[in-house]
């Protein structure tokens, strides 16, 4: 039985382990609401800008925007949404699986890889897989202005012919206790749906299609990309908040067993000294 100083020590370790964990969980807890509210408030815009380019898709149907353009898959890009640090539970295992089972069922050397967040680029780099970029400095925060820089950069490989399908692999927030694993089409832009076109004939477009497209795409890529990284980064604070709650809740039952160990070897203490005190007074009868 280890002795009543090393108990000490264990159990005053762990309380500052306990202090630690409910501090980042109270630090979660803060970024997961600014979190929410961003992608909540993402949504609805994202879902609109769809609709809208969808609708008026259909009602231009003989334009051909480099961006709707169909092709024979040949080369795939595949974006993977991570965190840049841990400590957030299944998050980043759980993303990086998908990411595997995709790969794992493509043809070899159809896929390249692009990473936003550290732990998917830091697992991928010692795989034999093809790397097109690598983000690893945002921190979990979504910057619109580095969001830009990069629907750029993905839209530009898939322009040139570089890539002829891109795909976005991210965690969706579903609450803060449920995140769902998300592997959805970015590039070529969706076809509309059937049901819109009646409506199709509707718009009028002024001053013309191309210079609306042209404005309009972009911003849509911009938006599906930001969105994605929103929806991720709040599901990584959600599940920060849980690993971190988790852990300080096993702290405290770690420090309640240890207590009990460490009364139960003092009350062993005790109980010798009397016996040596006894046994020594009937010595001396």
């Amino acid at each position: 039985m280890p002795s009543l100083r090393d108990i000490k020590r264990r159990i005053k370790s762990v309380e500052s382990t306990q202090q630690i964990t409910k501090a980042m969980e109270m630090v979660s807890a803060a970024k997961l609401r600014k979190a929410q509210s961003r992608v909540e408030s993402a949504r609805p815009y994202g879902l609109k800008m769809q609709q809208m380019l969808e609708s008026l898709a259909s009602a231009a149907a003989g334009l051909r925007h480099p961006l709707f353009e169909e092709r024979d898959v040949r080369k795939t890009l595949l974006v993977v949404v991570s965190s840049d640090r841990g400590l957030c539970g299944s998050y980043n295992t759980n993303v990086i699986r998908t990411a595997s089972n995709y790969l794992k069922e493509a043809l070899p050397g159809s896929v390249s890889l692009g990473f936003i967040g550290r732990k998917a680029a830091d697992f991928f780099k010692k795989r034999p897989y093809p790397i097109a970029f690598s983000i690893t400095d945002l921190g979990s925060k979504a910057d619109i202005v580095r969001t830009r820089s990069i629907a750029a950069d993905i839209t530009e490989m898939f322009i040139s012919g570089q890539v002829d399908e891109v795909k976005l692999l991210y965690t969706r927030f579903v609450s803060t206790v449920s995140y769902r694993i998300t592997l959805e089409r970015f590039l070529p832009v969706e076809k509309p749906k059937s049901d819109q076109d009646e409506i199709a004939s509707d718009y009028i477009f002024e001053p013309d299609a191309d210079r609306i497209f042209s404005d309009l795409v972009p911003r849509y890529c911009v938006t599906k990309i930001l969105q994605a990284m929103l929806e991720a980064f709040a599901s990584e604070h959600g599940s920060q908040m849980i690993a971190m709650g988790n852990a300080t809740k096993n702290a405290g039952e770690m420090i309640d067993h240890l207590t009990l160990v460490r009364n139960k070897a003092r009350q062993a203490s005790i109980t010798k000294e009397l016996l040596d005190i006894v046994g020594g007074v009937e010595a001396l009868k």
